[in-house]
Parts: C-alpha cells; structure tokens; sequence
C-alpha cells in the first residue's frame, strides 16, 4: 500500500495528541493532589508559626521578668568568676581528700570515745546510786554513828563491848584512846 507523504507525521501526531489528552486526567489529579499536599503544608506551617509567636510572646515576658534579677546577679557573678579562676580552687579536691583520710577518722574516734564516756558516766551513776543507798542501809543500823566518829577522829577507834546482865546495861569504861565526845551519857 502506498502511503500519502506527511500523513503518517499528521497520523503520529494525533496519536500523540490523543495518548497526552488520555493521560491529562492523571496527570491533573496528580497535580491537584500535589496543590492539595502544598496548601496542607502552607497550613502546618501557617500554625507553626503561631506556635512560635506565641513561644516568642512568652518568652519575652519571661525574659522580661528575669532580666533585673540577672542583671543584679552580675556582679555577683563577675566576683564568683574571679573567685573560681584562682589556681587554689584546683587544690580543693586534694584538700578535702586530706581531710577525709586525716580528720575523719580523728572525728570518728572523737565519736566512739565519746559514747566511751558516756557509757563510763552511766555506769557510774548506777555505782554512786548504790553506794549512796548502801550508805543509807549503813546508816539506818544500830551503831552507825559509831562509824562515823571513827572516821571522824582520824583513826580506828576500838570496838566497846556492852554486856546484859539480868536486864541492866554494863556500860564499859573508856579506854585509852577514846575521844572524849565517844563516852556515854550516864
């Protein structure tokens, strides 16, 4: 068959036309859907920046509140820096390294000695509170008061006997030795 010249171009061309017009609506949805995602994203980003206006608005005010306290602090802080730049501040750790290997434990020995002490003076307590009350059986006895004048004169003063004959007292004559105030009354 004998084929007319430029038809097949024409042919070519309106097939080409034809396959674009049948891919327009594709091409059109992918395009709507693309000017949707866009205007999501103009969206997000429209709420995005009133999320950091606001943001800004509040942290203005915060700054706004802090920035007379921090401004008094300065000086302050210039002193501290100065401080904190002195090489002796790099010898605190060995400093208190030397402390907890030194004092401490002469502060713990401090602590058990004194619980030492204290257990010392408690038993103590308990030992006065039995010789007083020793003392005062002592002193509820007949014949107590003879021990204190014994310990009164100085040295051991001689034991008197007293014998009972048939219900009349013999009261013995004093012995050398005695203390005139150690004679009984008649």
């Amino acid at each position: 068959m004998a084929r007319i010249p430029g038809i097949d171009s024409v042919w070519a061309l309106l097939q080409a036309q034809t396959e674009a017009l049948a891919s327009l609506p594709e091409v059109v949805t992918s395009l709507t859907q693309a000017v949707r995602g866009l205007g999501d994203t103009v969206v997000q980003t429209r709420e995005t920046i009133q999320a950091v206006q606001r943001l800004a608005v509040r942290l203005d005010a915060l700054v706004e509140e802090l920035e007379e306290p921090l401004r008094a602090l300065r000086p302050g802080l210039m002193r501290l820096a100065e401080v904190l730049d002195d090489p002796i501040i790099g010898e605190v750790p060995d400093t208190l390294r030397q402390i907890q290997s030194d004092v401490l434990p002469v502060i713990r020995t401090l602590a058990e000695t004194h619980e030492k002490v204290a257990f010392i003076a408690g038993s103590t307590d308990r030992i006065m509170t039995f010789v007083d009350e020793t003392s005062r059986t002592f002193a509820s006895l007949p014949g107590a008061g003879l021990l204190g004048r014994r310990r009164a004169a100085g040295g051991p003063v001689p034991p008197r006997v007293i014998t009972v004959e048939q219900g009349t007292p013999h009261v013995p004559r004093p012995q050398p030795g005695d203390q005139p105030g150690d004679q009984p009354e008649s």
